[in-house]
């Protein structure tokens, strides 16, 4: 019939095939980026005989552990840089939520001449790399002497990277969903700004709070440019400057692969599952942030 309207395709087949198509991406995606890590894993608990051998066996048939104890007992510095790594990314996680959410309150819900301008202003410290500012930073520590004690070379570790642009802009979107009522009601109750702050926006931001410490901790966790510039000896040494300290000097041939990835591997797991621990409530603060995705 010409007069017969054209027939629209199913949308519930349209969606089907979008759905199915984005998982295969993701799952393509998911795989490229955990083939080395499964590597990794695969290497360090294989002996080091078989590590070059081809064609690659993903499960080694002679399971082991001797890798590990082989760094454990010939580098027994690797468990003081696990402790320095696990203090500075604990610390600076602690420190940057509560000056992120101390920051993004006053952005989100207090007003004040100039706001828009100093929020863009603190976004677009981001697009500033950070090698450009390693240089002014540690002349300017070693000039004042901060650099001369390990007390110092620990603030120095993790002061610098407390005030996170991204952790404000998560946290102000977030707090920015807050009902307004909620504080208006505190207010006619006598609460100040602080008492808000600490009583009503906190305990409702708990996912966003997480999401912030999650990508802090493992962001200062993996940080490896910044305290291989700053430490000179053992005693404050992170776990991934103090890896590359070991493993940096060698040839090719003189390195022990299986040793270089079981350290690889303890450097690995805490944020691992620092992430599986939290992983609800980090999805959970992305998805009501506005950024989807």
């Amino acid at each position: 019939d010409p007069l017969a309207q054209p027939r629209l395709p199913d949308t519930r087949v349209t969606r089907f095939w979008q759905r199915g198509l984005a998982y295969l991406l993701l799952i393509g995606i998911t795989v490229l980026m955990a083939v080395p890590v499964m590597w990794m894993f695969s290497t360090a608990v294989r002996p080091e005989s078989t590590v070059r051998h081809y064609p690659i066996q993903w499960i080694p048939s002679d399971f082991t552990l001797e890798n590990f104890q082989q760094a454990l007992g010939s580098y027994p510095a690797l468990i003081r840089w696990f402790f320095n790594s696990a203090i500075v990314a604990t610390a600076t996680a602690t420190l940057s939520v509560i000056v992120d959410a101390l920051a993004a309150y006053s952005l989100a819900r207090l007003e004040f001449f100039g706001k828009k301008v100093v929020f863009v202003g603190i976004l677009a410290t981001m697009l500033i790399p950070v090698e450009a500012t390693m240089v002014p930073l540690y002349l300017g520590l070693a000039r004042g002497h901060v650099l001369s004690t390990d007390f110092g070379v620990y603030m120095s570790l993790i002061l610098p990277v407390v005030a996170n642009a991204f952790g404000l802009y998560l946290l102000t979107q977030f707090f920015q969903g807050i009902p307004k009522d909620l504080e208006d009601s505190a207010r006619i109750d006598g609460a100040t700004d602080f008492g808000i702050w600490w009583r009503i926006i906190l305990p409702l931001s708990g996912p966003a709070i997480t999401a912030v410490i999650i990508f802090t901790f493992m962001a200062s966790w993996n940080n490896f440019l910044w305290p291989f510039i700053v430490t000179s000896n053992d005693i404050t040494r992170t776990l991934p400057a103090g890896l590359a300290t070991i493993f940096g000097g060698v040839t090719p041939n003189s390195v022990k692969y299986g040793v270089v990835m079981a350290g690889a591997t303890l450097a690995t797991l805490p944020p691992i599952l620092v992430f599986v621990a939290l992983q609800r409530y980090f999805v959970q603060g992305i998805s009501m942030t506005g950024i989807k995705g």
